[in-house]
């Protein structure tokens, strides 16, 4: 199992598009070698991280409607 990344340096940020409530999800980009993913709602609570190559995986299949119902 690998260690836990430091994400005391992370600099989350959600969506202009959000409209500024706490029903988000935000993302930190800023760190090196991950990015990590929390609810808005739940400041303190778990974060999922990924690679970098991960993520944009991830948005490019969003961008493409893969995950549309």
């Amino acid at each position: 199992m690998s260690p836990s990344p430091d994400l005391s340096s992370a600099e989350f940020r959600k969506s202009r598009l959000s409209g500024g409530g706490n029903a988000c999800v935000e993302v930190a980009t800023n760190l090196p070698d991950v990015v990590a993913v929390r609810d808005s709602k739940d400041l303190s609570g778990p974060v999922l991280t990924f690679t970098p190559a991960q993520w944009r995986s991830f948005i490019g299949r969003v961008n493409t409607g893969a995950f549309d119902a």
